[in-house]
């Protein structure tokens, strides 16, 4: 393949490596050798994540924790332009500095679709595989561009500003690893058997009702524990969804994968573990409170899931 997802991850490692080696330079930061080598360590597993042996890629991962735990992470200090300059350059621009941003969903679809089956003699331009994850990382790298030459800056600032909202984000840039990797290991360890027996045992046998409300209830709860309805899905299409609501109550697969989903979300809104939504938001937004963003949510996320769990009741009832 002539671009594959590890050429990304490569290009991802090298920007963290710039980014370590800033923040150990950053005498301002009095935590600067622990930040840089927890930086360090995160791109050296993207750098090298596919040479470097599971066994010695979790001790990395160990270390990275250790450092966490013990309080070695500290946000550096940075030498920002200041708001009359930024001010300026704003008016300058004007909506053009729309343009970066809009350029990576279009860019990607375009790469995505359009592009995914060229061959260059035997081989695939993209992975085809991956050929959407490929077309986002593509086109970030196109709007970077744009953006550089729009702003006059130089690659110099591109890192700065990528170490600025690394640091910003902080412990939780690691989530996604972790948690798809939890995943699989719910998923391996058999733990949607382990759901159906508990079922058995606590509702009754012939009660959609209370079918409906666990499964949503635990949509909710594992998406919580995992960060991703994605990961909690499986756990529960094997105890409950699919011998349970599709083949004793003959529910359409088609809205409980969609409303079970949805139930996820709920979850989703209500965790820190979905660091995306909730921890990155307010680490960029400087608040006091990183958990401010899910306890506004948490009203929202509880009356969701209450409409999910009547919605889905309603149409499984309504098709028995």
């Amino acid at each position: 393949m002539i671009l594959s997802l590890e050429y990304l991850y490569v290009l991802m490692g090298v920007i963290g490596l710039c980014c370590s080696i800033y923040t150990f330079l950053d005498k301002k930061n009095t935590k600067r050798v622990t930040s840089g080598l927890f930086y360090f360590i995160y791109a050296v597993t993207l750098l090298l994540g596919k040479v470097i042996p599971p066994f010695y890629i979790g001790l990395l991962v160990i270390l990275m924790v250790l450092i966490v735990g013990f309080g070695g992470l500290e946000k550096g200090k940075y030498d920002s332009t200041s708001e009359e300059e930024r001010e300026a350059k704003r008016k300058r621009l004007g909506n053009w500095l729309f343009l970066p941003a809009l350029l990576i969903p279009f860019l990607t679809v375009i790469f995505s679709k359009a592009l995914a089956g060229i061959k260059i003699g035997e081989l695939f331009l993209f992975d085809p595989s991956n050929a959407t994850l490929v077309g986002l990382g593509v086109a970030c790298v196109i709007a970077m561009m744009v953006a550089l030459a729009l702003t006059k800056s130089t690659p110099k600032t591109a890192i700065k500003e990528s170490r600025r909202l690394l640091e910003a984000i902080g412990w939780a840039v690691v989530l996604p690893q972790f948690l798809a990797t939890l995943g699989t290991i719910f998923d391996k360890a058999g733990v949607g058997n382990v759901v159906a027996d508990i079922v058995k045992h606590m509702i009754p046998s012939n009660s959609l009702f209370w079918s409906v409300v666990v499964l949503c209830v635990g949509m909710a709860f594992f998406t919580m524990i995992m960060g991703n309805a994605f990961a909690a899905f499986p756990v529960m299409a094997g105890g409950i969804i699919i011998p349970i609501l599709i083949q004793q109550f003959g529910a359409d697969p088609n809205q409980i994968a969609a409303i079970s989903m949805f139930a996820g979300y709920c979850g989703t809104l209500m965790t820190p573990m979905a660091a995306n939504f909730n921890i990155v938001p307010a680490a960029l937004l400087d608040l006091k409170d990183k958990y401010h963003v899910i306890r506004v949510q948490v009203p929202t996320a509880l009356l969701t899931l209450l409409l999910n769990i009547v919605l889905m009741y309603c149409l499984a009832r309504w098709q028995m």
